[in-house]
């Protein structure tokens, strides 16, 4: 987006700590719906549902892996300890960049 022609409010939509807590709601879902399965202990979920992702450790491992997916979910299973194996269970990186687009898009066409 061109800076001078954005709204406050659409430039918030479409920004990096957005999307980030976008792919983050995706993860968190996903575990949400292993533990109504019985997959996921609703111990570890508990910790789970408090998990977050660290962006500057997230771009520090970036450089290494030049994968963004593996850098974000390896950032929030770093700070979990065992419960961090859930993370992205079931998934594929486009699972969690498609819907996390689609959230974006629903919340920019609400504006």
């Amino acid at each position: 987006m061109i800076d001078r022609y954005s709204r406050p409010a659409m430039k918030q939509v479409w920004s990096d700590e957005n999307k980030y807590n976008k792919w983050m709601a995706v993860q968190i879902a996903v575990c949400e719906a292993w533990t109504a399965e019985g997959v996921i202990p609703e111990a570890d979920m508990v910790k789970l549902r408090g998990a977050e992702y660290n962006h500057d450790r997230m771009m520090e491992i970036f450089e290494t892996t030049r994968h963004d997916v593996t850098a974000f979910t390896t950032s929030i299973t770093e700070s979990l300890g065992p419960e961090g194996r859930w993370v992205h269970l079931g998934l594929t990186s486009n699972d969690m960049l498609d819907t996390g687009l689609n959230m974006q898009m629903v919340e920019a066409g609400a504006l």
